[in-house]
């Protein structure tokens, strides 16, 4: 875990909270789906895994296998007034790879329905040659029998 931040970490985890807000920033409803979709894209190494847990049986995804329902479901309408947002975090970094965890919320109408949810979420990051690069991610959402601890949002 870095601790005693030299300039060159400082601005890698600058880079690294921008990259962790336009993640989160992408999974919006409504117009502009496509231009954060691309943006998302290119925040991903192009081998990165995207695993969904939340109970059920882990769904490992490729690039594609994560956007393209995710692109769907937010453009279509049956899901309005979404967004998901990162409540609390810490990145941490060692030379080139570093992650994000913390806590996200969401909100949004779903077929006419409101709705809220929280949950925990990692992200994985590496350097490469013009910068970080998501490499993995994961999350696991808020269910009876598992919430967030208090201090976690």
């Amino acid at each position: 875990m870095t601790t005693d931040l030299t300039a060159d970490e400082t601005t890698g985890h600058a880079a690294i909270q921008g990259m962790v807000d336009a993640f989160f920033g992408a999974f919006v409803s409504g117009p502009g789906c496509a231009e954060r979709m691309s943006l998302l894209r290119g925040l991903l190494l192009p081998q990165a895994v995207i695993v969904r847990t939340c109970g059920r049986e882990p769904a490992v995804m490729g690039i594609e296998d994560f956007i393209a329902p995710r692109e769907a479901l937010l453009t279509e309408g049956a899901l309005t007034d979404f967004r998901e947002w990162p409540v609390t975090g810490r990145i941490e970094v060692f030379g080139d790879i570093a992650h994000w965890f913390g806590s996200y919320a969401k909100a949004g109408t779903q077929e006419g329905e409101p709705f809220t949810g929280r949950g925990m979420k990692t992200i994985q990051f590496v350097r490469v040659a013009d910068g970080w690069r998501i490499s993995a991610a994961a999350w696991d959402d808020e269910r009876e029998g598992l919430t967030l601890p208090t201090a976690a949002g």
